[in-house]
């Protein structure tokens, strides 16, 4: 099927409906390779809301911004270099361009803000936010407060957002969250799924995968993954976000173990350093990583993680 809205044709890759979860990802993988929409479940939020469809995106000069926000949420690295530090781009977490719930959709969380965040321990706007995602997620440095970046995201964001009601905790926002796991997760278990369901995508080292010169799939690890301050840091965050949305286009085809323990052992690997460190990965820690579900300043395998190249 072919959308020619915005001027750009779309061709959407066919994914069978009886499809394993490895041929619905190898099928995802040809989209993205191809610079094509992939077949997502419905945007629309269990207590109804939808965000408006691309045809509908507004003209004149506010709709100008929203495509520019767009640009920036789908193609980070490549419309805000200035600011992003590694190969991730903000949709890699926020699937179908922010749109999918379940997978922490832009129009779930434009409405919520400002809150209260005990990870800064204050009242945050939304803008505030964002700055977060790009110290963070992106490894990169915050735009500043009124930048051109940062008032594009929140125009498409709020754009997402129309006809949903303010300061309601809607259905979809954020990651569904998971029970408890049965067993205690374990990373030895965790590298078989991953061997198994992951690699396809994201390489048997968890480099990513590059296609026609960009990143198509990210690096779930290393130097050009998310650093340690970023919220898939936390196993319960990333066992959320797996068992939902892993793999592609194939999201709740893993059991909840399945899921608890991949997160494991991605998140038992080493990556950059968090930018609040404080010269002491055991006092880092203790102020900022002071749960059951950081694996920051625990020993794998005789390594320390957090700790600095040579330590």
């Amino acid at each position: 099927m072919n959308d020619t809205s915005r001027g750009r044709a779309r061709w959407r890759a066919p994914t069978p409906a009886r499809a394993g979860p490895r041929a619905r990802a190898i099928a995802a993988t040809l989209a993205l390779a191809l610079g094509c929409s992939l077949p997502m479940a419905a945007a629309r939020a269990a207590d109804g809301f939808q965000p408006p469809p691309e045809s509908a995106m507004p003209g004149g000069q506010f709709g100008r911004v929203v495509r520019q926000g767009e640009e920036i949420f789908r193609h980070t690295g490549r419309a805000a270099p200035r600011y992003v530090g590694n190969a991730l781009r903000c949709s890699n977490c926020h699937i179908d361009g922010g749109r999918l719930a379940g997978a922490a959709p832009l129009w779930a969380a434009w409405v919520a803000f400002p809150a209260y965040r005990g990870k800064t321990r204050t009242v945050n706007t939304f803008a505030e936010r964002l700055q977060g995602c790009f110290r963070y997620s992106m490894n990169g440095k915050a735009p500043p407060l009124g930048s051109k970046v940062l008032v594009a995201l929140e125009a498409y964001s709020a754009w997402l957002a129309t006809n949903a009601p303010t300061r309601a905790h809607l259905a979809g926002r954020g990651y569904p969250r998971l029970p408890k796991p049965a067993a205690a997760p374990d990373d030895a278990r965790g590298a078989a799924v991953f061997r198994q369901h992951c690699a396809l995508c994201h390489g048997a080292d968890g480099a990513g995968q590059q296609a026609g010169g960009r990143v198509v799939f990210p690096p779930l690890w290393g130097p050009h993954s998310f650093n340690w301050g970023a919220g898939m840091g936390s196993v319960a965050t990333a066992a959320a976000f797996v068992k939902a949305n892993m793999p592609l286009g194939a999201g709740g085809s893993l059991t909840d173990q399945q899921a608890w323990d991949v997160a494991q052992f991605v998140d038992s690997q080493e990556r950059p350093q968090d930018p609040r460190f404080t010269g002491s990965v055991q006092e880092t820690r203790a102020k900022y990583h002071d749960s059951p579900y950081s694996m920051y300043g625990r020993s794998v395998n005789g390594h320390v993680l957090g700790s600095p190249p040579g330590h």
